[in-house]
Formats: structure tokens, C-alpha cells, sequence
């Protein structure tokens, strides 16, 4: 494990997303500076705020809240695989945009939200019930069993889009992207705030379920009750922002499994740098994905999915080489959504 104060880490963390938050606003297609906001130009004071700023919001919602959405999942199944790209949320939640477009074609955005989040809800309970139901799972058939039911739900939304023509009415949330935020029609995401809040508030509770049904019994907490509570906040947040921006992996897996190594797992003492670095980590995204092939722009998943990818191997390979890897199957009083890694340096993960 790296040794570095906790104190010193947010702070490194708060100040670097500043700095990079301010620089965020003054890149883009349209040069904007300072100076011309300060002289009151009207034409870049309109695009500051109809389009920088709503943007720059969007994505620290974004990043924030599918980072802790991913550190909800993993502390509830006690794997750290698991998260909303794994654990088909987001397959779900575009399944329910499908239905909104297809029942409802002249809903706003909100009508469309209300068809995700139950939709996300609905699948993520689904997942959690088929794997309580696996008698031998290890910390791989969990994510795996999240991935495959993911790919049948997409399965069934891609055919619903080919035979009902919805095909192109539906590529804008299967692919993350910040181009189309503006003022007006990305406000969804703030529904990301109250519910971290709230997730904050349960850590605790979300702590002692992740140890199992019988742990969660002896200390008086409502085992299924807070169970999917959990995991109803988690894929609220994750629906919430697929409506908006879209669909974008490896953030809720990657985020909190690179925090976990400087802060240890506990959810509380990890939510609030958990929380940062997601909205850093996604923040760094959108401006390589608006410079390097400027004044063009790539997809915010494009870039997730490179950095995202070179990120994970990393991570194994540290948690290979620091002896993080075996695996234990938990006995069965341990009954969470999957199982503990019991690692060889001491502690779980």
C-alpha cells in the first residue's frame, strides 16, 4: 500500500479538479478568455454559460456520481468487480429510454428519466436476486453473470430498436458523449447530489450489510431492507446520468478500486475521494477528448474505455505484484451479493 497522509490526498485531489475545472471552461471550438468575459462580450457571455458551464457541471456530476454508484455496489457485494457496467444498470436504464421513446415518443426528458430509473432499479434488483441464487460463486462469476444478463438486455433493446426503427433515435445513449449538454437540458444530473448525500448518510449501514445477512442480523440492521436501498441509490444515480450523457464504463469499476489502495475499503472514509477522483478522472477525459483531434471532439466513452482499460491492467498488475490476489469463498453465513477477497497481505477487499 502507498503511504500518504488522508488529509493530504483530498486536498491533492480537491485542488487538482479546481485547477482543472477552471481550465475546462476556456476549451473548446470558440476561443473564450477572461478578458472577454470581463469586457462583457455577449456573444462568448451566451456560450460561457449556455454551453462551458453547464458542461463543465455535467461532468463533475457525472463523474461523481458513477464513482460512488460503483463503491455502493462493490461495498454491498463484497467484490470488486462488481459496478453499474457489470451489474447491467446501465443496460437497463437504456432499455427503459427505449420504452419511453417507444410508449411515450413525445415525452420530455423527465418522462424519459422516470422510464430509466425504473427500469435501472428493476435490473439491478434482478441481478442481485440471480446471483443470492448461485450455491458456488467466486469473486469472476459474479461480474460475469452481471455482464452476460447486461448483454441479454441489450440484446432485447437493439432488437426492439431495429424492428420498431428506433435504431438512430437510441445511439445517443448508448454511447457517452458531453456535446449535446447544454443549459436546459442537462439539469437530470443534479438529482446526482441529494442521492450521494444520502449514500454518505448509510455508509455505515452499507458496511455492515456487505458483511452478510447473519453480521447485519446481530447488530439490529434490516439486512434486504438497506440491501436494496443501496442499490436502488446506485442505480438512480447511474440512470440519471445515462439520460443525459449517456452510457460510460469503467468509471463506477476503476475509480473506486484506485482509491481503495491509498485509503483502505471503508466506504466512508473513501466516499468523499472516491466522489473527487471520479469527477478528476472524468473531467481528464473530456479535455483529451477536445484536444486531440481539435477542433473535432471524441466521445467521452472513446477516451473512458482507453484510459479506463490501461487504468485496470495497472491495477492488476500492482495487485498481482503485491500479493492482492487470492481468493477465498466466504462460508455461508457471509451472504452478501458475492464474495470476500481475502487478501495475503491481511484484511478483505
Amino acid at each position: 500500500m502507498f503511504t500518504i497522509k488522508p488529509s493530504a490526498f483530498t486536498l491533492l485531489l480537491f485542488i487538482t479538479l479546481l485547477i482543472l475545472s477552471v481550465l475546462s471552461l476556456f476549451v473548446g471550438v470558440i476561443d473564450i478568455r477572461p478578458a472577454a468575459l470581463l469586457t462583457g462580450d455577449t456573444a462568448l457571455l451566451e456560450v460561457f454559460l449556455i454551453s462551458r458551464l453547464p458542461r463543465l457541471l455535467a461532468i463533475l456530476c457525472t463523474g461523481v456520481g458513477m464513482s460512488v454508484a460503483g463503491l455502493i455496489m462493490q461495498q454491498l457485494c463484497m467484490n470488486k468487480f462488481v459496478s453499474p457496467t457489470t451489474g447491467a444498470t446501465i443496460s437497463s436504464a437504456q432499455l427503459g429510454i427505449l420504452f419511453a421513446l417507444l410508449f411515450l415518443p413525445d415525452s420530455t426528458l423527465w418522462g424519459r428519466a422516470v422510464f430509466a430509473f425504473g427500469a435501472a432499479v428493476l435490473g439491478t434488483w434482478l441481478f442481485v436476486w440471480f446471483i443470492q441464487r448461485i450455491k458456488f460463486k467466486d469473486v469472476i462469476m459474479v461480474p460475469l453473470v452481471g455482464i452476460m444478463f447486461g448483454n441479454v438486455i441489450g440484446g432485447l433493446t437493439n432488437y426492439l430498436a431495429y424492428k420498431y426503427e428506433m435504431t438512430q433515435a437510441l445511439s445517443s445513449w448508448l454511447v457517452g458523449h458531453f456535446s449535446l449538454v447544454l443549459r436546459g437540458r442537462y439539469e437530470i444530473v443534479y438529482l446526482t447530489v441529494p442521492l450521494v448525500i444520502l449514500a454518505f448518510v448509510f455508509a455505515n449501514h452499507f458496511n455492515i450489510v456487505g458483511l452478510g445477512r447473519d453480521f447485519s442480523r446481530n447488530l439490529g440492521i434490516p439486512h434486504n431492507l438497506v440491501l436494496f436501498m443501496g442499490l436502488s441509490i446506485a442505480a438512480m444515480i447511474t440512470a440519471s446520468i445515462v439520460v443525459v450523457v449517456g452510457s460510460i464504463s469503467y468509471v463506477g469499476l476503476i475509480v473506486p478500486n484506485v482509491v481503495a489502495m491509498f485509503k483502505g475499503d471503508r466506504i466512508r472514509g473513501t466516499l468523499a475521494d472516491t466522489a473527487l477522483f471520479g469527477a478528476l478522472f472524468v473531467l481528464v477525459c473530456d479535455i483529451v477528448g477536445r484536444t486531440v483531434i481539435a477542433p473535432y471532439e471524441l466521445p467521452i466513452e472513446l477516451v473512458v474505455g482507453v484510459l479506463g482499460s490501461i487504468l485496470f491492467i495497472a491495477l492488476l498488475l500492482y495487485r498481482l505484484k503485491n500479493g492482492r490476489r487470492a481468493v477465498r469463498i466466504p462460508r455461508s453465513g457471509l451472504s452478501g451479493c458475492g464474495a470476500s477477497i481475502k487478501l495475503e497481505g491481511g484484511g478483505e477487499s
